[in-house]
């Protein structure tokens, strides 16, 4: 299945994509994509829902396909080759950051440029949701933790996340810092989670292309790896690490400016949008 919600922000309701790409309106069967529709069992009865016999919603925002994240553990420098343009060696154990729930914003939402930025950079990354609370499990048992997959766009200030005295969080986790969706990709329609391409584009030029065949640490590891510092929760989200052409890695650097566009997507996951806007105090 496909999840999402779509809505005006915080009007959102749950939904799914049917075989012909319509959203089909869930909010007869459930109030609302959480976590205590992530596990196996709820989504097996979401499943058997007779999609034809629900309603098809006029086209409207997508916001994040699923509510209740409790938190957004993100993996730096997972791709060998974009650790090389950052001038890193690959590293022995997965690299460990948070990004703030305030950052989560929608596929297509607007992207703000935080007050006095210079250094915005865009990364395309898979989204892990968990489905199933997981605590120091093998690496064998880890995908079955595993609710779904989605797109997520892990946006950072590198002046913020490098130059500001540590940590990486701060360049992180700035408003709208977290696009993520478009959908909720349940696990049974991602055999391997190693053979997906990811893209982005910045202004309609392709800046990002790459595979998840070849992270440092595939999804297994780091929901094992993960769950041995922390536990998971049904709907944390694990951001795995982007693949090389991120504009910190460009000869000369290239940062986003008010105005740019971002297009990014992943095999089967869909796609999302962004516009850069200006910094707006709330």
């Amino acid at each position: 299945m496909k999840l999402v919600r779509v809505g005006a922000p915080g009007a959102e309701r749950p939904g799914l994509i049917d075989t012909q790409g319509r959203v089909r309106d869930l909010s007869g069967v459930v109030s609302e994509l959480g976590p205590q529709q992530l596990s196996d069992a709820a989504l097996a009865r979401l499943a058997g829902v007779d999609m034809a016999s629900l309603p098809v919603l006029p086209d409207a925002r997508f916001g994040v396909p699923w509510t209740g994240i409790g938190k957004i553990i993100a993996i730096g420098l997972n791709y060998a080759d974009h650790a090389a343009e950052a001038g890193l060696p690959p590293p022995a154990d997965p690299i460990i950051f948070l990004k703030a729930n305030s950052a989560l914003n929608g596929p297509n939402d607007a992207v703000m440029l935080p007050r006095g930025s210079e250094k915005t950079d865009w990364e395309v990354e898979l989204g892990v949701v968990i489905g199933k609370t997981a605590s120091d499990v093998s690496r064998e048992a880890a995908l079955s933790h595993v609710a779904g997959y989605c797109v997520v766009n892990d946006v950072s200030e590198r002046e913020f996340q490098l130059e500001r005295g540590g940590t990486w969080d701060k360049g992180k986790g700035c408003d709208t810092f977290c696009p993520v969706g478009p959908w909720l990709v349940t696990r049974d329609e991602v055999p391997d989670p190693q053979a997906l391409g990811l893209w982005l584009d910045v202004n309609d030029e392709r800046a990002q292309r790459g595979n998840t065949a070849t992270m440092v640490f595939g999804v297994a590891h780091l929901v094992s790896y993960v769950s041995r510092f922390m536990t998971l929760h049904p709907g944390d989200l694990i951001c795995t690490g982007t693949p090389p052409g991120v504009g910190m890695g460009a000869k000369p650097p290239r940062y986003l400016k008010a105005g740019d566009t971002m297009r990014l997507g992943i095999d089967g996951l869909g796609e999302q949008m962004q516009t850069v806007v200006a910094y707006t105090k709330a």
